[in-house]
């Protein structure tokens, strides 16, 4: 084998991971080939706005480039060989290869699996009208049926889902979400202020149907009926479908990697047993140091996170293991939503400020023996922000309850 700092890094997956890993190796000096694989016929493209600003506004090509990781030209520059629309299909770890679906194989010296979640698949497939967000084109599908103003309907109440109501609503049209759980935004940001973002949602004209499930939908695009398990029927011209994502690991199947909801992999995100594949992002399930087991996180600053970490391993540059942000964020219409940490189960939360009086709210996490976990707030970043820097401190979540409770 070459030498470690000329290696051949393969990464499969253009995603957010994959793309700022290439970019990361070339920052820090990797002198050798890196070659990006990716399923889709796309440069490599921001995510988070397919489910927000892509789906208010008409498309054109500026739409898409304004989400852009990197062009053409940067990645020609930096020396990164592209693979785009050509999906790998299997992995040889033993003979170092990665099998694409033209037929041909790439040889690894090192490999970076960045391949994320895909859409939990739809188990509602009428003629045509049922969509799903992932991708691009999704996105641009979507946006062509909220563009219509006629009557949609989101299945699932979770970020994704509830981003797509809120522009629903803006392109004015009559909005529909049902999902099977009665307060589906508790799970996303907790008891405390879950009921107040589904008011949010009230307020701007949206329906909601919590507590009941979808058992069929038929029809076709323009004329389409919801059938919930209550019996109620509703009509639609359009369905978009939010239950969740799965980890893109169906290529790797036979390849020997353990798989468990993810790639399993040590506290350096490396796969288990295999020093050179690392798998980072959406796709990676990988020990916690703060909760104490393990995690598969779909968080954009994860992801961006984890790429500089694996090019930092890559180069010889790191010797610590992995540690998360945890950060996570959300635009409901114009409310802004941000998490850092966690919620530890047998812990307790504390309430900082109200949103009916002062627009604002922030909820603090603790663990059992008082120790600050994290935070949830709406409308107060700064907050967060407080909460992030007291963290790293180690303060206790009673010192991060009262200097929040201190700020203008």
């Amino acid at each position: 084998m070459a030498e470690a700092v000329a290696r051949h890094v393969v990464i499969v997956g253009a995603s957010l991971a994959g793309t700022r890993t290439a970019q990361s190796l070339r920052a820090l000096g990797h002198p050798g080939p890196v070659t990006l694989i990716g399923a889709e016929d796309e440069l490599p493209y921001d995510r988070p706005p397919l489910s927000k600003k892509l789906l208010l506004q008409e498309w054109a090509d500026t739409s898409v480039e304004e989400i852009r990781l990197a062009g053409e030209s940067e990645l020609t520059e930096l020396g990164v060989q592209l693979r785009l629309g050509n999906a790998a299909v299997g992995l040889d770890p033993d003979a170092g290869l990665v099998r694409l679906a033209d037929g041909t194989s790439v040889e690894y010296d090192v490999l970076v699996i960045a391949t994320g979640a895909e859409a939990r698949p739809s188990p509602w497939k009428p003629r045509s009208g049922v969509f799903q967000l992932r991708t691009l084109d999704d996105s641009r599908s979507i946006a062509g049926r909220l563009a219509l103003g006629e009557p949609v309907v989101v299945v699932g109440g979770g970020f994704i889902g509830t981003e797509i109501a809120a522009a629903a609503r803006a392109r004015r049209c009559e909005v529909t979400v049902v999902d099977p759980l009665a307060e589906p935004m508790a799970r996303l940001v907790g008891p405390e202020i879950a009921g107040s973002l589904v008011d949010l949602h009230v307020r701007n004209g949206v329906k909601t149907r919590f507590g009941a499930g979808v058992v069929g939908i038929e029809g076709e695009a323009g004329d389409l009926t919801v059938e919930l398990d209550d019996g109620e029927r509703l009509v639609a011209s359009t369905v978009v479908v939010g239950i969740g994502s799965v980890p893109s690991t169906g290529w790797l199947e036979s390849s020997g990697l353990r798989l468990d909801n993810g790639v399993l992999t040590d506290r350096f995100l490396r796969a288990l047993g295999h020093d050179d594949i690392f798998a980072l992002g959406d796709v990676a399930r990988w020990p916690h140091p703060g909760r104490g087991v393990d995690v598969r996180a779909e968080h954009w600053t994860n992801a961006g996170d984890q790429a500089r970490y694996v090019a930092a391993a890559v180069t010889g540059a790191v010797s610590e293991p992995y540690t998360s942000t945890d950060y996570v964020w959300s635009d409901q219409y114009d409310w802004k939503v941000n998490a850092f940490g966690w919620r530890a189960p047998e812990g307790r939360s504390d309430v900082v400020g109200d949103l009916e009086t002062d627009g604002r709210v922030a909820v603090v996490h603790a663990g059992v023996d008082g120790a600050l976990c994290g935070a949830v707030t709406v409308n107060w970043v700064r907050a967060l922000n407080q909460v992030r820097r007291l963290s790293a401190s180690g303060a206790s979540a009673a010192q991060a309850v009262e200097a929040i409770r201190r700020l203008p």
